[in-house]
């Protein structure tokens, strides 16, 4: 067992104790090797993660929160949910007293964007009320960033009113397959993933710390959610992770360092390539038993009862709950392209 998933343990084996507080993981190399955990005061039941001397990782908000500290202030990958924006907002300022610049959504759902509005409040743009070289700056709370496909999710319609609150939407947006910043003293790449969990999905790759925020494309707790109603798919999934493969470097060839990128999941721990390549292998032979059996002219019902997911079941599956095997199986046979069932 490598040492990365000691250090999960020892999280999760703190159970009730930690609540309340904040568990620092001091790390050293790039896939984390824990030297110390310590525990110290903090709201709420979030634990803060310490990726990198400059990045963390805040856990227990919904979704994970991604932490980037620098000379130009603090980058997030997603806020959390509504319901813990001052947590997460006390625990951004515990680690650093420089302002939120900017909030990156990694995807369209609650629990990841849900904490925008008040956690942009919180922190201030780039370009504040100030005068520079004769031009007025006008400010704001910090930007937050995300796919065109996320705003559009979050402004339709529920009934009368808009999903969310302007104030949460996303200021700046794109459509193409790359956005990119240099903030912190190193550059940020915001590279979308077009139908995967669903249509705005992202990864976020901070270049010099050799971190990248997945958002929910990976979720090593459990099968995918692949939200098919919202544009996502099973090839969409699968080549996302094959982009994740490809873009994070493993801990070759001298392994026992635990070093290369380091992956911050939608949820759960800290993951490195090896775990997203042992994932996608996973989630590409299900998907091949499917479209085997569809292929065949099997119906859904068919395919539920020859149990494609067997041997991953007991590790990846759920038989309650909001997402579990049969919806997994059902939304990799309905995202299948057309012709192959």
């Amino acid at each position: 067992m490598r040492i990365l998933l000691k250090a999960a343990a020892v999280v999760a084996a703190c159970g009730a104790v930690c609540l309340g507080r904040v568990g620092t993981l001091d790390t050293v190399g790039a896939a984390g090797v824990v030297q110390a955990v310590q525990a110290g005061a903090t709201r709420g039941d979030l634990t803060v993660v310490t990726v990198r001397p400059n990045f963390f990782m805040i856990t227990g908000a919904g979704g994970n929160v991604g932490v980037q500290v620098g000379e130009d202030g603090v980058v997030l990958t997603d806020a959390g949910s509504a319901d813990q924006s001052a947590n997460v907002i006390a625990a951004v300022k515990r680690i650093t007293p420089k302002p939120i610049r900017y909030i990156i959504n990694t995807g369209p759902d609650a629990d990841h964007v849900g904490g925008n509005e008040a956690v942009s409040k919180a922190g201030e743009t780039l370009f504040t009320n100030t005068r520079l070289a004769g031009r007025e700056f006008l400010g704001g709370g910090a930007s937050i960033l995300s796919a065109e496909a996320v705003l559009q999710r979050m402004s339709v319609a529920a009934g009368s009113r808009p999903a969310y609150a302007a104030g949460g939407w996303p200021t700046e947006t794109f459509h193409y397959p790359r956005k990119y910043l240099f903030l912190n003293g190193e550059g940020i790449e915001v590279l979308h993933q077009p139908a995967a969990h669903t249509d705005g999905d992202v990864f976020v790759f901070f270049r010099r710390s050799d971190v990248v925020a997945a958002g929910d494309v990976l979720d090593i707790r459990q099968f995918p959610v692949i939200d098919v109603e919202r544009g996502g798919s099973i090839d969409g999934v699968i080549a996302a992770l094959n982009r994740l493969t490809e873009l994070a470097i493993p801990s070759v060839p001298i392994v026992s360092r635990e070093a290369g990128t380091l992956i911050i999941p939608g949820h759960g721990r800290l993951v490195d390539q090896l775990d997203v390549v042992e994932y996608r292998d996973m989630v590409t032979i299900i998907r091949d038993r499917v479209r085997d059996l569809a292929a065949e002219g099997k119906s859904l019902d068919d395919v539920q009862r020859a149990q494609p997911a067997r041997g991953y079941v007991h590790r990846y599956g759920n038989e309650s709950g909001a997402w579990t095997t049969r919806q997994f199986v059902e939304a990799i046979f309905r995202s299948l392209p057309k012709g192959t069932r």
